[in-house]
């Protein structure tokens, strides 16, 4: 599988490397500041170039990788479709809805992949509590919950492009804990209502939030609780906390810490070891699951068989965290919407 890459920043080294390490073939990339792009270019041995759409058009390119501000996510996009390439765009995959939708609906049209990156839904520990949920041994989930406490130093805002609601969309929510959002979508369903209050700039310079809760309800009838922040130092590991009538999990970081379960015939998942987490540092993660979805994506695209992180699943992503904002810029509750895309 061949990739092209738009955007040569710190998470496109990691896409890079991942690449690497399951014999993909990064073969082209570009940057809007060309010096970064080349220096790019020369540790990973692919050409670069000055377009966007040079690397969309490029006849050794099979998939496009974007790894650009969220703003920028429709025009590649669009310009992958019209040379019938396929497209996986980091998280979010838009910062409107309306941006998420046309794009789901171009390359639904020109018969194309689009996969969003949510590398943690290939965990082993997320792997493991879907497989325990859909086999029953959590039995009814009644409560899930995500925390991402995590921080980030004055310089990581530096560029007035950081935190802006323009060109990244908000600050901790849809750009670290996205994540987390997607993992409980994943595992424990929709999301039907959310209710949330924020803290703008409370520690960082910034015109969006850097703290914010929110209080979940499922569509199952479960409840869960959201709580995201860039501004806890020192950082903590995040959590991501099941619990069903039949057992309760908790995941740290990328490791289940903790699984108490009624039924003890069946195997209990590795618990503890070092947990693998960017609370304090954006770069320290792990590559395995990059390198999972990855492979995922290149699956799908020789099969044709949707991916494991589609457009929709990014969507659906996104809609929970606008509604978490809208809640909180309302002081209401929020549906997020379960209408089909």
């Amino acid at each position: 599988m061949r990739v092209g890459i738009i955007g040569t920043g710190a998470i496109s080294w990691k896409h890079a490397q991942a690449y690497r390490n399951i014999g993909y073939e990064v073969t082209v990339c570009t940057n809007t500041s060309e010096g970064k792009g080349r220096k790019f270019a020369e540790a990973t041995g692919a050409e670069f170039v000055k377009t966007s759409q040079e690397v969309c058009r490029h006849p050794r390119v099979d998939v496009v990788d974007v790894c650009t501000f969220p703003d920028y996510r429709l025009q590649p996009l669009e310009m992958c479709a019209d040379a019938g390439k396929h497209v996986q765009v980091q998280k979010p995959m838009a910062i409107d809805l309306e941006t998420a939708r046309t794009m789901i609906a171009t390359a639904r049209q020109a018969g194309i992949q689009l996969g969003v990156v949510s590398q943690h839904r290939f965990d082993d520990s997320t792997q493991f509590l879907k497989k325990a949920i859909a086999d029953g041994r959590m039995g009814r989930i009644l409560e899930a919950d995500a925390y991402v406490k995590w921080y980030r130093p004055p310089e990581y805002y530096s560029r007035p492009i950081k935190g802006s609601w323009a060109v990244e969309g908000g600050g901790a929510l849809i750009n670290q804990a996205i994540h987390q959002v997607d993992l409980l979508l994943f595992l424990a369903g929709a999301v039907t209502q959310v209710l949330a209050q924020w803290q703008l700039g409370a520690v960082h310079q910034i015109e969006s939030e850097d703290v914010v809760a929110a209080l979940l309800r499922y569509s199952s009838g479960a409840t869960g609780v959201l709580q995201a922040a860039t501004a806890l130092w020192p950082g903590y590991s995040e959590r991501l906390e099941i619990h069903g009538t039949k057992a309760s999990a908790i995941v740290t970081g990328d490791r289940i810490t903790t699984w108490d379960a009624q039924d003890t015939t069946t195997d209990p998942p590795a618990v503890a070891g070092q947990a693998i987490s960017g609370a304090s540092d954006p770069m320290a993660i792990s590559l395995v699951p990059f390198e999972r979805q990855f492979l995922d994506f290149g699956e799908a695209c020789r099969t044709g068989r949707p991916p494991l992180v589609s457009g929709i699943d990014g969507y659906r992503a996104l809609q929970v965290v606008l509604g978490v904002y809208d809640s909180c810029r309302e002081g209401r509750p929020i549906s997020p919407g379960l209408e089909a895309i």
